[in-house]
């Protein structure tokens, strides 16, 4: 805890530094010596706070940040009464409402997140900066503020938010769109150039990076994972589907959030084909989500429900027949969504909606955990779904088969392992990474 002043986190603006902090070049740099991290995962994802308590275990000193007004789905962000006195979560506001309609209104708060974050590092001041799934402009003051701190900061790139970015603009804004787009990848290149570490999470990514200008050798590959002891398997008759009254028939079950980036048709199209022969179950929150709230009255087989708390994500998942999943196909190899590595724990049977070669696409396909079909193609989707539901043999093996994977990749202290020797390796700039 020496120094890093994370008994209370903060709200809004981060108080001002502690002159009697110990400065990061005066901590110990090499061997197994315990560092003091700042963790910072926009998005404040179940995985990542995984991570952080691992490594807290180990003895490290870690502040786990996050945006308190992500409407995204949550891991437990608060100390528990497992968690060692070395771990602390820092819940950082903007101070006015965050809003991602628009890009002038999103830009606002983007910068203005980027400057609470970078007050933060400055007033902590720890040894090195873990910081992904972060929008270019914030990340953009995260790592300036790294740089003229001398703090080294590994970069996790989570997707390539200046690619969306760009794709996004260049649709609503034919010409200054691509311009804008064009500013945001120089943005994004610089601060994966500046970065001590580049951490992606799928070798797709590799490429990409090699072209701006990072060499392999200052890049690692780190897949995503699920906490796989925070979601175990259970039976189908769950607590909360009574709760929530949910049909005992065939249960198609969406969980996570319905952005930009799915295409909520294709959920609407398997409720409508349903009929009153099987439930769609959306636990969601998003643009999508939104547009689904729209069609609910004509569309009976479709529940909607608001995301629910961390604890309760296993009971949701296990009150499943089939888990459903959608990422549109501009989204292609660059990006992976994450709700799919919960599925895998779930040991239930998987209809995913993604181009063929995104990398959650290959997982589901080469694990035997679901059908992976076409972003385009709704009859497809309904077809892959109501097959599982008819032949629950087979929907049980590949159930199975989604455990299997999870038990044989996501064990939390392995990949610790992997993120600690980078960390070392970083504050030790001779060091190579293993």
């Amino acid at each position: 805890m020496d120094g890093l002043q994370i008994g209370s986190p903060p709200s809004g603006t981060p108080p001002p530094p502690d002159p009697r902090a110990p400065r990061h070049d005066t901590l110990p740099r090499s061997g197994q010596a315990p560092y003091r991290v700042l963790i910072h995962d926009y998005a404040g994802h179940p995985f990542q706070a995984d991570l952080s308590r691992e490594l807290a275990r180990r003895g490290h000193t870690v502040l786990h940040a996050f945006f308190r007004q992500d409407p995204g789905p949550k891991g437990a962000l608060r100390r528990l009464s497992s968690d060692p006195q070395t771990l602390d979560f820092a819940p950082v506001d903007i101070g006015f409402a965050y809003s991602k309609t628009g890009f002038l209104r999103r830009r606002r708060g983007d910068l203005a997140y980027g400057a609470a974050l970078a007050a933060l590092i400055e007033a902590i001041r720890p040894d090195l900066v873990l910081s992904g799934n972060t929008p270019t402009e914030a990340q953009h003051r995260i790592a300036a503020r790294c740089t003229a701190l001398g703090i080294p900061l590994v970069h996790w790139c989570q997707d390539f938010y200046s690619l969306a970015v760009a794709r996004l603009l260049a649709r609503r804004l034919p010409g200054p769109g691509h311009a804008i787009g064009a500013w945001y990848a120089h943005l994004e290149r610089r601060q994966m150039r500046s970065a001590a570490h580049l951490i992606h999470i799928t070798e797709d990514f590799r490429p990409r990076s090699e072209r701006w200008g990072i060499p392999k050798q200052r890049t690692s590959i780190i897949p995503n994972w699920a906490p796989l002891e925070a979601i175990p398997t259970g039976p189908r008759d769950t607590e909360w589907a009574r709760t929530q009254g949910l049909p005992t028939g065939p249960r198609f079950v969406y969980c996570g959030t319905l952005g930009l980036k799915h295409d909520p048709t294709l959920l609407s199209a398997l409720a409508t084909a349903l009929g009153d022969t099987g439930s769609v179950i959306v636990v969601s929150a998003g643009a999508g989500a939104d547009r689904l709230k729209r069609q609910s009255a004509h569309l009976p087989a479709l529940t909607l429900l608001p995301l629910q708390p961390v604890e309760t994500l296993p009971l949701v998942l296990a009150s499943a027949d089939v888990l459903l999943a959608v990422i549109g196909r501009e989204a292609g190899t660059y990006s992976v969504p994450s709700k799919v590595l919960s599925y895998l724990c779930a040991a239930r049977p998987i209809v995913l909606a993604a181009p063929a070669d995104n990398h959650a696409a290959r997982i589901v396909r080469a694990s035997g955990a679901g059908i992976v079909d076409d972003p385009d193609d709704p009859s497809g989707f309904v077809a892959a779904a109501r097959a599982f539901a008819a032949d629950p043999v087979r929907a049980a093996r590949a159930g199975r088969a989604g455990r299997r994977y999870a038990e044989a990749h996501f064990a939390i202290a392995p990949i610790a392992d992997r993120f600690d020797a980078i960390f070392r390796a970083a504050l030790t700039p001779q060091r190579q990474i293993p």
